[in-house]
């Protein structure tokens, strides 16, 4: 949705007493600005231009533009010489990151024929100290990225980091999170606090009853279970032990679930219901796990047992281009020195390395009902796990980790498991993981995503425990 775009405010600075000075200075760095900023759009954010900043008049002017249009990030392009205080009260009153680009336009000069005006149409770096020295002391988070304009695939790929992050970070801060159910009973790692998740991340939390589902579920036409039994024949290798009634059931429920996340335009889930003695709602929990992995597929993360803050890591890693798949520590492996994580319910299966299996199950274990669960393990290569939890003092804290989904053979349980091998070994990695205070469960994504996990936690203000 529009609404829920990234938006990076970009301004150019420069000094209007060099404009009359040195004609066509200005227009040139004008056009300058107009290229990154074109360059910029292609990335996905949608680019919130305060043009070329060159009087402290200006900057005020700049300063309620980005804070009317509500941006995530702020670029400042250095076109030329301008002084700091031009430059501060533009990103005072959004408190948001600032990325200081100070890239030059040419490579090298040419010193025999560069007159002043040439100079100072390549002379960026001449006021970056001193914009980061204001920074610094005016306690604004900044981040200076040096390069050439054109070309400069270091440079452009940090941009490129900022931006896609900013996406990733506008979609939790926007997101509407539907919490149906209650947290599995005991889990005390899992419980949160709806307060604090709304002030942290600014996300929505919609609460739901296991009736709002039930009410959709039973609105379900015979004509719609059999396209969503088509889907899921499409999606997955239907194992032999899959009883036609529960993949039926599985089928209505997926149905439902899409009309509630259509209906009240959820951007993710997270989900637990007890049940008793084979009611109604039991059955409904029973039968969430088909339709919880196609919409995490899509783009929508289900999150089990009702671990909203792991909902919130899914949403980032998905939003990343990662996945991120609903995952704990199962069994440590000391002969191939890796670490088997999965879990019961739903997963990724987009990122799966083949087609995941539908899998009947007589028996969820410590949970009531039975029916079909998914099983695969993620696509080997490089992974990165991200978990969310909360300090002592109530504040949101993210963990993460790099390593490599290796092959070999799973659990064949209808879980999701995959053997995660990590830098320190298995008894080294786990041991590290929990010093941080961890929520048990994370988000397994696929790819090499600390360094955009960095960029994500800047800018929502929440920190960053790196295990490696």
């Amino acid at each position: 949705m529009k609404d829920k775009q990234a938006r990076i405010g970009v301004f150019g600075i420069g000094l209007a007493a060099y404009w009359p000075q040195f004609p066509g200075l200005k227009e040139r760095l004008q056009g300058y600005q107009a290229g990154l900023e074109q360059r910029m759009s292609e990335l996905g954010p949608a680019v919130i231009s305060a043009g070329l900043v060159d009087t402290p008049e200006r900057a005020r002017e700049a300063a309620a533009f980005f804070a009317r249009e509500d941006v995530d990030v702020i670029f400042c392009y250095v076109g030329t010489y301008a002084t700091s205080s031009q430059v501060l009260p533009v990103v005072q009153r959004t408190k948001v990151p600032v990325v200081v680009l100070n890239l030059q336009p040419t490579p090298s000069l040419d010193y025999e024929n560069t007159d002043t005006g040439e100079w100072l149409a390549n002379c960026s770096a001449c006021c970056v100290p001193e914009i980061s020295n204001v920074f610094a002391r005016s306690r604004v988070d900044f981040h200076v990225v040096s390069g050439v304009l054109t070309g400069d695939e270091k440079a452009w790929g940090e941009i490129r980091a900022w931006c896609k992050a900013a996406i990733a970070a506008a979609a939790l801060r926007k997101s509407r999170i539907g919490f149906l159910g209650h947290t599995y009973p005991g889990m005390l790692d899992m419980y949160s606090d709806f307060t604090m998740i709304h002030a942290q991340t600014g996300a929505h939390i919609e609460i739901l009853e296991m009736c709002d589902l039930d009410k959709l579920v039973a609105q379900v036409t015979d004509a719609e279970i059999a396209a969503k039994i088509d889907e899921a024949r499409v999606c997955f290798e239907i194992a032999d032990n899959v009883v036609a009634d529960d993949l039926r059931w599985a089928a209505r429920v997926s149905v439902g679930l899409d009309r509630l996340v259509s209906e009240l335009q959820l951007d993710g889930l997270t989900y637990y219901y007890r049940g008793m003695d084979g009611n109604r709602y039991e059955q409904l929990g029973a039968g969430l796990i088909l339709g919880n992995s196609l919409l995490t597929a899509r783009g929508i993360p289900a999150s089990g047992e009702g671990d909203l803050k792991t909902c919130l890591a899914m949403k980032i890693m998905d939003s990343l281009g990662a996945g991120g798949s609903y995952t704990e520590f199962y069994a440590m492996d000391f002969v191939d020195n890796f670490v088997l994580m999965g879990h019961d319910g739903p997963g990724h299966i987009a990122i799966s390395n083949e087609k995941p299996v539908l899998r009947g199950l007589g028996l969820y274990h410590g949970k009531r009902g039975c029916g079909v669960s998914v099983e695969f393990k993620v696509r080997t290569g490089p992974i990165s796990i991200l978990g969310m939890t909360q300090t002592a003092d109530g504040n949101l804290k993210m963990i993460a980790a790099q390593g490599e989904s290796i092959s070999g053979p799973i659990l064949k349980i209808g879980n999701t498991n995959s053997r995660l091998k990590f830098p320190l070994g298995p008894a080294e990695f786990v041991n590290r993981w929990c010093m941080e205070g961890p929520t048990h469960h994370c988000a397994l994504g696929i790819g090499k995503q600390m360094e955009l996990i960095r960029k994500v936690g800047k800018l929502l203000g929440v920190p960053l425990a790196e295990v490696c």
